[in-house]
């Protein structure tokens, strides 16, 4: 076998997270040679990738896999990929929105798509949920024009805005947008203890449970949870009693877990003042064990469609006394700010039906190259 150890690659900034961006084309087929390379490739496991392109950070240790599509009704396959920094794993589990938000740029400026001025719409088919996302990318000159001055919060700068559509994103993981048929569950641990939950298989499927019933505030931030090894135990215990509720085994990234609380003044993680009345709810995610930093798209997505199913756990924390919350924007309160998600939603006699869920987001392209990895991985039983 002809040991190839040079592979072409882009690292790009989608959204709130960076990551490295390869064709499936240019990497071997056999699973187990490629999952060895992509480590190599981030320099994993190892928990600083001294020796690789990952940023030792679970926001920046991400992959993208494209490969144009053969079908009519999308252009691209994108594969998302969770790449582990001090253990040797690729999750495929699950998708990332904000690494999704850089997928149509790329595909524009790989000449994977016809590039229109002054927009592209970018049909992408995610294999991880197997469902479509409608990217709207901004065109100049037949090139993806990434400047402009949309803003969001948990990325320095700003951006031309591109406007990412997950179309029909229920039952991504269970084929049910509601996976135990109830919009809350009372879920009990082995230790006793009791909690109410909703679980909402959409985007990604997220489990979210009141912050009052942790004994949290509700507006904690990384730094100050990561150091609570009791409450974050105790986050796990619940998701994965959630993944046993769903039936689905439980991955390092789904089901996804979440605290909320109702809405409230608090600061960021940059010590920006966030006011009660400029968000709907406040939320906190899990990623991997910790507190994400900001708040994941595909976690995102759930939490708003949970806002307008009435008596849901995250209904109850934004609707208050009101027996209806007929917002269709709703501003999620998150550690870097506040994201925004649109839903359209449509209520039938067999429930509540979703159309679709829109973020906006930004994106960059950050090196274009070769990435070289040593031979001696060809030779590795691992």
């Amino acid at each position: 076998m002809r040991k190839k150890t040079v592979f072409p690659c882009t690292i790009m900034r989608g959204g709130t997270s960076k990551g490295i961006f390869l064709m499936q084309k240019d990497l071997p087929q056999d699973f187990a040679l490629r999952e060895r390379i992509i480590l190599a490739i981030f320099g994993s496991p190892d928990i600083r990738q001294i020796d690789g392109l990952g940023g030792a950070d679970s926001l920046t240790s991400k992959l993208a896999l494209i490969a144009p599509a053969q079908e009519p009704d999308r252009d691209i396959n994108y594969t998302f990929g969770a790449v582990g920094i001090d253990r040797a794993f690729v999750d495929y589990s699950a998708n990332c929105g904000n690494i999704s938000s850089a997928v149509g740029p790329y595909a524009v400026d790989k000449g994977l798509v016809k590039a229109e001025a002054p927009f592209t719409v970018v049909r992408i088919f995610n294999t991880n949920t197997q469902k479509m996302i409608y990217s709207k990318v901004p065109v100049k000159k037949g090139r993806f024009a990434p400047e402009g001055d949309y803003v969001i919060d948990g990325c320095p700068g700003s951006g031309a805005r591109i406007e990412l559509t997950f179309m029909d994103p229920g039952g991504a993981a269970t084929g049910r947008l509601l996976p135990t048929g109830n919009v809350a569950d009372r879920l009990t641990l082995e230790t006793g203890e009791s909690y109410d939950v909703t679980i909402v298989d959409a985007g990604n499927p997220t489990a979210f449970v009141r912050a009052e019933e942790l004994n949290l505030r509700g507006n904690e931030l990384p730094a100050e949870l990561d150091q609570d090894a009791g409450t974050r135990s105790k986050l796990e215990a619940i998701r994965e009693k959630v993944g046993e509720l769903m039936g689905i085994p439980v991955s390092q990234s789904i089901p996804k877990i979440s605290f909320i609380s109702a809405a409230q003044d608090y600061l960021t993680v940059s010590g920006k003042m966030i006011a009660k009345g400029s968000v709907d709810m406040v939320a906190r995610l899990m990623a991997m064990g910790k507190m994400h930093k900001t708040f994941a798209i595909t976690a995102g997505i759930p939490a708003a469609i949970g806002a307008v199913l009435p008596g849901s756990v995250v209904n109850r924390a934004v609707a208050g006394d009101s027996p209806v919350f007929a917002k269709k924007e709703i501003a999620i309160g998150h550690p870097s700010g506040i994201m925004d998600v649109k839903v359209e939603v449509r209520f039938g006699k067999d429930g509540p039906g979703i159309v679709s869920c829109t973020v906006g987001r930004t994106a960059r392209k950050i090196m274009d190259g070769r990435v070289y990895v040593s031979g001696k991985i060809y030779d590795s039983k691992r």
